[in-house]
């Protein structure tokens, strides 16, 4: 623990001398943007939300959680980490965890540039910035999970491209799962579709309509967080011994 401020810190500095996190950030605010104010109904309606674009956020995050994620575990894979892993005093759960927060660091920040869009909201009508609020909450959530994935692909992954694509994958099917159940609405069992259902973030996410993000909900994030970092921790120890 007490190294992992380190880790973080070299991980920020990693992310903040190439130049790919600056163009995947703005990639990201532009289609924000663009989504925000040229799908939200503001000038049909008497109040104004948020709500359109937060829907568009489980697809906008499949661009920029992989590409964060392929940025993890460059420059020790440059320099052979189960060797580094050896000579230095630094345990798996310090890497681990330092990367994903400084990851998340970056995701995070990437969010809050969106933050504009709130005073276009109010500007525009009566927003409800509570509901705002816990829109903004579950989509940090969000990234924070999708980017759990992105951890343990990374260290069952060397390649970047297979990184990027595995990660991709993972999150496009997580993405798009509402669209499967729906074709198996028919097929399958609806307690067996309503488990699946369950199971998947972007579909949890978007069933927080009234942007009210209950405690439930809130666990659930944080236990997926917490079972991808544990495997991948997990999975860092078994290569090291």
């Amino acid at each position: 623990m007490k190294l992992l401020p380190i880790v973080l810190i070299r991980q920020l500095a990693s992310y903040a001398r190439t130049p790919s996190t600056y163009l995947n950030i703005a990639i990201f605010l532009m289609l924000s943007v663009a989504l925000g104010l040229y799908t939200s109904p503001w000038l049909e309606k008497n109040n104004s939300d948020l709500h359109v674009f937060f829907q568009f956020h489980p697809w906008l995050y499949l661009l920029l959680i992989p590409a964060l994620a392929t940025q993890l575990w460059s420059d020790e894979a440059n320099k052979g980490f189960l060797g580094l892993m050896k000579t230095l005093p630094v345990t798996a759960f310090d890497w681990v965890v330092g990367k994903f927060l400084a990851a998340w660091f970056v995701a995070s920040t990437a969010l809050l540039m969106t933050l504009p869009l709130v005073v276009i909201a109010n500007y525009l009508g009566e927003a409800d910035n509570t509901v705002i609020a816990s829109q903004f909450l579950a989509s940090w959530l969000l990234a924070g999970s999708y980017l759990s994935v992105g951890c343990f692909i990374c260290v069952i992954a060397h390649q970047r491209t297979v990184i990027f694509l595995l990660t991709l994958g993972l999150l496009l099917i997580a993405s798009g799962l509402s669209s499967l159940l729906d074709a198996l609405e028919h097929q399958a069992p609806i307690g067996l579709l309503d488990t699946l259902a369950s199971l998947s973030p972007a579909l949890r996410f978007n069933s927080i309509d009234d942007g009210k993000l209950t405690l439930r909900d809130t666990l659930y994030f944080i236990s997926m967080i917490f079972a991808f970092l544990s495997a991948t921790t997990v999975t860092l120890n078994y290569k090291h011994s």
